[in-house]
C-alpha cells in the first residue's frame, strides 16, 4: 500500500523532461543534477535550459505534482536519483525536512532571501513568492462590495457569487494556513458556512479566473499570477485583484527548493540554487511567471502590489505540511 505522507516549477542545451508516472526512472549520468520538480516545464523549462548553459553541467528534470513527487522521494528512500526538490509550496518542503531527507543549505545562499521565506534550520528556501487574492469581475462587482475579510464571504451578500477550487493544491494550502491561524474548529465552521452559501466549484485557479472573466461568477479565491496569463492574451480581460487583511485569503506562500540527502554532489545543487536567486533569474520569474522575487531590492511583477503592501497572516510556512489533516477537514465539512 502506497504510503501517504503528511503534507499539506532563456536558450541552451536540451532539457530532458520526464513526466510523473513515466515507466522509466531517471538514469542520471555523471555531472548531472537531477531535479524532481512540482513546477511545470512551461514555467521553469526555459530557465533550466539557460542554467545548463551558464553553469556547465547537465540538468535532468522529473516534472509532476508537488505532493506526489515529495511522496515519491520518501518512498524511493536512499535509492532516489533525485538531488534537488523544487516544490510548489512550503508544505511539501517541510514534510521532506521532517522525514530527515534534506541537507542544510549554506547560509551565504539562504541569507539572500528574507527570513520569512526560508527554513529556520536552513533545510529549504523560497525562490519565488505567491500570494492568495480575491479575484473579481470589475464589471459585476463594485469596490465597496468587496469583502474586508475571508470571513465575510459566508454572509448572504455573497451567496452564489464566490468561486473556489477545493481539489486544488493551492486552495488546500490556504485551508492549511487557516487551520494554523484559526484552529481546526473555526476553519471547519468556515468551510461548512461557505459550502452552504452556494459557492461555484472549479477544478483549479485557471478555470476559476476564466469563469470570473466571462461573468459566470463574481469573484473567486485564487493565486496572484493566473490573471496575468489572461491579460497577456486579452488586455481588456475584466478581472481585478483584491486583498483581504491579516487572514489566510492573503497568505504569501513560496515555491522553493531543498537539497536531498541522496544528492551525489551537493555543491552542484547549491550552485543551482544560487543561480535561482541571482538577480537575472529573479527577474525572469517576475517577468515570465508573474511571481514575486524574494531577494531584496527587486521590483514586484508588473501591476502587482509590493510584498510589503500585502498583509498576510503570521505563520511559519514550514508548518503547512499537514495536507492529510486538511483533506480530512474538507471531507468532514462536506466540501470534498
Amino acid at each position: 500500500m502506497q504510503r501517504q505522507y503528511v503534507i499539506a516549477g532563456i536558450s541552451g542545451v536540451a532539457l530532458v523532461g520526464v513526466m510523473l508516472g513515466g515507466c522509466n526512472p531517471l538514469q542520471p549520468e555523471e555531472d548531472t543534477l537531477t531535479i524532481y520538480s512540482g513546477r511545470g516545464e512551461d514555467l521553469i523549462g526555459p530557465l533550466i535550459q539557460q542554467a545548463e548553459e551558464d553553469l556547465g553541467f547537465n540538468i535532468e528534470v522529473r516534472y509532476g505534482d508537488t505532493a506526489e513527487l515529495a511522496t515519491t522521494i520518501m518512498e524511493e528512500g536512499e535509492n532516489s536519483p533525485a538531488d534537488l526538490f523544487f516544490g510548489q509550496d512550503a508544505g511539501a518542503l517541510g514534510a521532506l525536512k521532517q522525514e530527515g531527507r534534506t541537507v542544510t543549505i549554506p547560509s551565504e545562499i539562504l541569507n539572500k532571501v528574507d527570513s520569512r521565506f526560508r527554513d529556520e534550520d536552513g533545510q529549504w528556501m523560497g525562490i519565488t513568492g505567491r500570494s492568495r487574492v480575491v479575484a473579481y469581475n470589475e464589471n459585476q462587482v463594485d469596490e465597496d462590495e468587496l469583502p474586508d475579510s475571508v470571513w465575510d464571504l459566508t454572509s448572504e451578500e455573497y451567496r452564489g457569487r464566490v468561486g473556489w477550487a477545493p481539489t486544488n493544491g493551492s486552495f488546500q494550502a490556504f485551508v492549511t494556513a487557516m487551520r494554523l491561524v484559526e484552529g481546526d474548529e473555526r476553519t471547519k465552521q468556515w468551510l461548512e458556512d461557505m459550502n452552504a452559501n452556494d459557492p461555484q466549484v472549479y477544478s483549479n485557479n485557471t478555470t476559476t479566473v476564466e469563469a470570473i472573466g466571462r461573468g459566470e461568477v463574481d469573484m473567486g479565491l485564487v493565486n496572484n499570477y493566473y490573471l496575468f496569463r489572461f491579460l497577456a492574451d486579452d488586455p481588456d480581460f475584466p478581472v481585478q485583484h483584491h486583498y483581504t487583511r491579516g487572514d489566510a485569503a492573503s497568505m504569501v506562500n513560496i515555491a522553493g527548493v531543498s537539497v536531498l540527502d541522496t544528492a551525489d554532489d551537493t555543491s552542484q545543487a547549491f550552485e543551482f540554487i544560487n543561480y535561482l536567486v541571482s538577480e537575472e533569474s529573479q527577474t525572469f520569474f517576475a517577468a515570465e511567471t508573474k511571481e514575486y522575487p524574494l531577494i531584496p531590492g527587486m521590483e514586484p511583477p508588473a501591476d502587482q502590489l509590493e510584498l510589503d503592501e500585502i498583509d498576510p497572516p503570521e505563520i511559519d510556512l514550514g508548518n503547512l505540511e499537514d495536507l492529510e489533516g486538511t483533506l480530512s477537514l474538507l471531507q468532514e465539512a462536506g466540501v470534498l
